[in-house]
């Protein structure tokens, strides 16, 4: 229903509109009248009708005063002036307050009815613009976390990713302007906690080890960006004002590494290496850091005198010059991407990108294109790992040491993992829809972002338009738990960290993990560590 006011010191034509003119059958609802543009001026300030009908020659103040009053006051409803007066002078001066329509007296039912119907037309039409709109920022406010992390990955990785919002947004929303920037790449090894997990529980060792790096690096006052890349590799992006003393920020950056590879093994008995990047005085050279701490860490050299898991990069003594414009972290991370969903074009278009005659991969010596290879293969056997593949029964370690020694050149290289690729897209493409499974492990990122809220399975089966009934058998046959017991797990495992920082009260971590009852959340803390929150943090 539209609303609708008159301005006009004829009672008689008031009268008249009230009686003659079919409001309801229109769909319009009068609001109010006034006898002079004043008393109007006030009307349409308290009641922000969305149309207005005034006469022009009144009392106190005339209509097209009032218009220009209403106009600086930004009122943007639809005004038709009806008046006795058709000087060209009112029209030209009706037509630059952007009047929507002249009509002069008497003005017919039939020709106002005809004139409302041309205005409420126009008014649906832009509310329906506005609708549209409002729906489409709603859309970009909801998946902006999304759209920030995927240019953040760009940028770590030297991609092309652009965010609808634009970069320089972006940059104020991370306080990147203006900074000095390190990366670190974290790998976890293989081996104790993590040696013959169930895909399940690697899953949460992951989360884990994150919340830990995302907590010490707060504590350290410095600011940070983490992020997940291949199944068993993750990035900590570093940053602090350009003033701030280089020196210094390295220094700090290091130290921070060996907090973290002290305090992951202290809590979850979990072995980390880390290689270090250079310091870099723009956000455009973030991806020249990322490469450099990912090369220190596949190559193992130069290891941090104070810590022998940190590999710190240098220029001399990594990849001869005619090489060093190999990239291979975007190529891993596109690499893992398409083999997560089997996607052979995908996989093969970023392999024949990754080669390309001016690439430098032509230029490496048979020993760094092996090195390569295994690199690639130990993220693609994580990766599958994840979705309860064993890539080992396809390529076990033995043969591929000996496949890669027989490999003498890039060419030879492209077309042995081009066969690989094929073989493990082929054979592992799952027989499940693979829409299911990506729902689930949509709703798996969902629970490990939103675990703090009071979320429910119906909320998330809204989400991606499934009746909670089948998106429950769905999680269960994908996870092997339900959906409640997979939330718990991971509010849980987070209540753990926060518990051994010792820095908040039980009944502060029991609403940050999203309950209310203290009791009700220690009894579940107890069962899932075999400890009360007490006694867990006084071990």
């Amino acid at each position: 229903m539209w609303t609708l006011a008159i301005v006009d010191d004829d009672r008689q034509v008031l009268g008249g509109m009230s009686r003659l003119i079919p409001w309801e059958q229109l769909g319009i609802r009068p609001i109010g009248e006034a006898m002079d543009g004043e008393e109007g001026l006030r009307l349409i300030r308290a009641a922000k009708p969305d149309i207005v009908i005034t006469d022009i020659y009144m009392p106190v103040m005339n209509g097209l005063e009032m218009i220009e009053q209403l106009r600086k006051q930004q009122f943007d409803g639809k005004i038709i002036i009806l008046s006795g007066y058709s000087d060209f002078d009112y029209a030209r001066k009706a037509l630059r307050l952007q009047v929507d329509d002249y009509l002069p007296k008497p003005a017919s039912p039939a020709t106002i009815r005809e004139v409302l119907q041309r205005v409420i037309a126009e008014l649906s039409e832009k509310r329906a613009a506005e609708n549209r709109e409002q729906e489409l920022q709603d859309r970009l406010m909801q998946y902006e976390p999304y759209l920030e992390r995927e240019w953040v990955k760009s940028v770590l990785t030297g991609g092309t990713f652009s965010p609808p919002t634009g970069p320089y947004r972006m940059l104020d929303r991370l306080g990147w302007k203006g900074a000095q920037f390190m990366m670190l790449a974290l790998e976890i090894k293989r081996q104790g906690r993590t040696e013959g997990i169930s895909a399940r529980d690697w899953h949460l060792f992951r989360f884990a080890v994150g919340n830990t790096v995302e907590e010490l690096a707060r504590q350290d006052g410095l600011r940070s960006y983490f992020l997940e890349l291949h199944s068993h590799h993750m990035t900590l992006l570093l940053y602090k004002p350009l003033p701030w003393p280089a020196e210094a920020f390295r220094s700090e950056v290091l130290a921070l590494a060996g907090r973290i590879i002290e305090s992951v093994d202290r809590y979850l008995q979990v072995k980390l290496r880390i290689g270090a990047g250079l310091r870099k005085d723009d956000w455009t050279a973030i991806a020249d850091s990322t490469e450099e701490a990912f090369q220190a860490l596949a190559e193992r050299r130069e290891p941090d005198a104070n810590h022998p898991c940190i590999y710190v990069y240098t220029e001399a003594g990594f990849r001869h010059p005619a090489a060093r414009n190999v990239r291979p972290v975007r190529f891993f991370q596109e690499m893992a991407d398409a083999v997560r969903t089997f996607d052979e074009p995908r996989a093969l278009l970023a392999l024949e990108d990754f080669a390309s005659s001016d690439s430098g991969v032509a230029q490496l010596s048979p020993g760094e294109l092996a090195a390569l290879g295994t690199q690639l293969f130990a993220i693609l056997s994580f990766t599958l790992y994840d979705s309860g593949h064993k890539l080992d029964d396809e390529l076990p370690p033995s043969d591929l040491s000996k496949e890669l020694g027989l490999i003498e050149n890039a060419q030879q290289w492209k077309a042995w993992v081009a066969e690989k690729v094929k073989r493990i897209c082929r054979r592992f493409t799952p027989n499940e829809n693979l829409k299911h499974k990506e729902t689930v492990e949509f709703i798996i990122q969902y629970i490990h972002e939103h675990y703090a809220e009071n979320i429910h399975l119906q909320d998330v089966a809204d989400q991606v338009y499934i009746s909670k009934n089948y998106l429950s058998t769905l999680f269960r046959q994908f996870t092997g738990e339900t959906f409640g017991d997979y939330l718990t797990r991971v509010r849980m495992e987070k209540a753990k960290s926060m518990v051994l920082e010792k820095k908040l009260f039980i009944a502060e971590i029991a609403e940050r993990v999203g309950y209310r009852n203290v009791p009700y959340f220690t009894t579940l803390f107890k069962k899932h560590t075999g400890r009360s929150p007490t006694e867990f943090y006084r071990a």
